[in-house]
This record gives structure tokens, sequence and C-alpha cells, in this order.
């Protein structure tokens, strides 16, 4: 069965028909108006890593071509000017997660190593049968460390079951939870399935059993509207690569209590408060777990891309993804030999997919020919594949600079891609 004919506007306006306007927004990066093999790029990686605006670019190259200097303790105007800039990133991270002040949040070179900090500090107090809970559509960077603490510190990984149509088993999760388990960490939004994940919710159940919660939100800070606040997490991740930021620069959230409660995280210069031949005393949060030079231009440049996605009704972003995923997902319905990975209610712009009789890798290959950029693989989230019945699966992530046109390019070079293989 072949799909359904494609709009053919010139320019279409975003399908939600709320007012977002994609091509103005896609206009400000300026790798989306290259070609690949000849065609016009339509790129739908921003799962894995999401382009750069111009503001951001600007901001990073700026401080390096006008301001540039190690930041912190230095007098001089340039080390004045550098730490103003890098620290007005951190109150720009505040903001945009709404937390209760700039200390609470503490840089990282991305998420991965924000979740490491957090279980290695966390590993200091874990005793033998110890229980962490993850669930089974965790990324690796959210299953590993946990793992690690099992392998050193004797403590039991238990895992909340993924119900068939990719949402998270609520109650059984709620069933894991005893009086041993001391840390919950899940996803806000899985980056397989698309799933968004109830973690208010789960973040009450778990207080309630007496763990404490990390959130990965790599995916959820992108496309939902995460309020820490409201959330009452102990413990927010974010990245800075999938947020139209530069890469090697994340953040962690956490409350106050929480980050007291961990203890250094790398030694080295800017952590401490003194440093004697028989003693060392360390800084207190953020500055505790910030060892060394930070990624000063990663951390500006972060602070740029929040600025400039703050400056769009998030709302709005919402709804022109989830309708581009709805005009796609409507388009290839009935297409014959194509299974579609999570379908849970109210999911993100995420369509993860696999062909009757070809290779995920294969797929993407034949897509890119068309311009169309993909993941194919395992997505880091193995425990999930073999979950879902699966070896590999390709996956096309939208974003806000997607338009119409980039979903019926997608549409058609799958289609074509699929007809490869018949």
């Amino acid at each position: 069965m072949t799909a359904a004919a494609p709009s053919t506007a010139a320019r279409s306006p975003s399908p939600d028909g709320g007012g977002f306007d994609a091509h103005a927004a896609r206009a400000q990066f300026p790798i989306l108006s290259r070609t690949v093999n000849g065609r016009p790029l339509v790129y739908l990686d921003s799962a894995a890593s999401a382009q750069k605006p111009r503001a951001v670019i600007e901001a990073m190259t700026g401080a390096m071509s006008g301001s540039y200097a190690n930041v912190h303790r230095g007098l001089h105007t340039l080390a004045n000017e550098t730490t103003e800039a890098f620290e007005g990133a951190r109150a720009t991270v505040a903001r945009f997660l709404n937390a209760e002040a700039e200390t609470n949040i503490v840089f990282t070179k991305g998420g991965t190593e924000a979740i490491n900090l957090v279980a290695a500090g966390v590993g200091q107090s874990l005793q033998p049968g110890d229980e962490i809970i993850v669930s089974q559509m965790e990324h690796h960077s959210n299953i590993v460390p946990w793992h690690m603490l099992r392998e050193r510190c004797g403590a039991v990984l238990k895992w909340a079951p993924v119900l068939d149509d990719g949402s998270l088993d609520m109650a059984a999760f709620e069933a894991l939870l005893t009086e041993r388990t001391k840390v919950v960490a899940v996803t806000h939004m899985s980056n397989v399935l698309g799933t968004i994940n109830p973690i208010s919710e789960i973040t009450r159940l778990a207080h309630a059993a007496g763990a404490r919660v990390l959130i990965d939100g790599c995916q959820g800070a992108v496309h939902a509207a995460p309020d820490v606040q409201a959330i009452r997490c102990d413990w927010y991740v974010l990245t800075g690569h999938k947020l139209y930021g530069p890469t090697g620069i994340g953040a962690l959230y956490g409350t106050a209590e929480a980050l007291d409660s961990l203890p250094p995280w790398q030694g080295g210069g800017e952590m401490i408060e003194t440093v004697e031949e028989d003693r060392v005393t360390y800084a207190k949060p953020p500055h505790r777990f910030e060892a060394g030079t930070p990624p000063i231009l990663e951390a500006i440049g972060l602070g740029a891309a929040l600025e400039w996605l703050m400056g769009f009704d998030k709302a709005q972003i919402i709804a022109h993804e989830q309708a581009l995923y709805a005009h796609a997902r409507a388009r290839l319905d009935g297409v014959d030999g194509l299974r579609v990975l999570g379908e849970a209610d109210g999911k993100g712009a995420i369509l993860t997919f696999t062909v009757d009789g070809a290779h995920a890798h294969d797929i993407a290959q034949i897509m890119d020919r068309y311009g169309v950029a993909v993941r194919a693989g395992l997505h880091c989230a193995e425990p999930l594949a073999k979950r879902m019945g699966v070896t590999s699966s390709a996956r096309a992530s939208f974003a806000l600079y997607n338009t119409t046109e980039d979903a019926d390019a997608f549409v058609d070079a799958l289609i074509k891609a699929r007809e490869f293989f018949i």
C-alpha cells in the first residue's frame, strides 16, 4: 500500500495551525540551507544532536574574539567580562528550569557526566542490598552508572517495565518501591519511543517511599516544559547539544539539600575552600562539583541557546513538533511491513520504526540518498530494544526547525527505501 500524496503547497505552515513559523526559525540555522546528495537537507536526527542557530554561533565566536579569559578570581577586565558571561549562563539555565536559585545549577560536560556525578556521590553511602529503580526505556547514560554501583556496592538494580504501547507501567513501578529503594532514575522523555513520563507522579511516589529521584531530561528539556519546582525531583539533568547549543556542556539541577548531600566529584582548582598539607576543605555547591577550568565558551553558548529558545512560545513549539509527527504518521498509516515503536498518548515527536526485510542501517543509507538524515541502530537503549523485540530500528526525530515539507520528504524517502527491498 502506498502513502497518501504530500501537500503541494510551496511553503506549508505549521500543520497544527497554531501560528508557529518553522520557516523563520529554520532560516536562523546556517547548516539547514545546504544540500546533501543534490537535494535539500532534511535533518531528522535532532534527538542525537540538534543543529545550532546563528545566535549560538555568534555568541561563542564573540566570546573568543572579543572578550575571553579564564573565569573567577581574575581581577582584570577580560576575566571579569568572561566570568559575568559564564555566570550569566548559569542564571539562564536556572530560569529555563525554574530552579530556586542559580546555586542549584552545576555545569557539567553533558548529561552523561551529570548522571555519573550523582551516581558517584550516592554510591558512597549505599549498602549492599540497597535498591535503585530505572525503567526499561532508559538511555545507557541512565543505566550504566547505576550498573557500576551494582558492581561496586552490591546495590540491586530493579526495572520498571514498559507496556506494549511504549508507556511506563506505573502500577508495576509503584509495586517495585520498598523501604530499601534509595534512588529512582527515570527519563523525562524516551529518546526512542518519544514517551513522556509522568515525572511529577513518579517523584511523589518515590519520595513517599523515602527514595530520591533523578530525572534524565536530555530529551524532555527540549520537547517538554520542565519546571523543577513543580516536579519536585531531587536532580534534573540536561545536555546542551540537544538544546540547540554546543557539545561539551550540560547542567545538573539539584535541590539545595540534594546537592549538599553529595561529596566532591573531582578534585582540583575552584572546588576547594582551603588546601593545606594535612587537610582540605571544599567549596559549597555548585562550585564543589566544578573542578578545574570549566567549559567556558560552551557554557556561554548554552546560555545563548536557551535565551534564544525562550524567545519562542514553548507551547507553540510543542504543538508544531507533535503535529509534524502526526502528519508523517498519518501518511504512513497502512504502509505494509512498517512497524512504529511507541505510540503512547501525548508522546513527543520521535518516530522510530522498522521495515520488514530490511536492516535499519540500510534504510537510513538509502534515505540519505534523498537528503534525509535519520538515525539507525540501538539508540543507546539495548534493554528497550530487547523489550520491543528488535535488533535495530531507524529513528526520525522532529525539531522546531522542521517543516511540513521535511515530514513529506521523510515519508517519500522511506517509501522509496522500502520499495528497494520488495
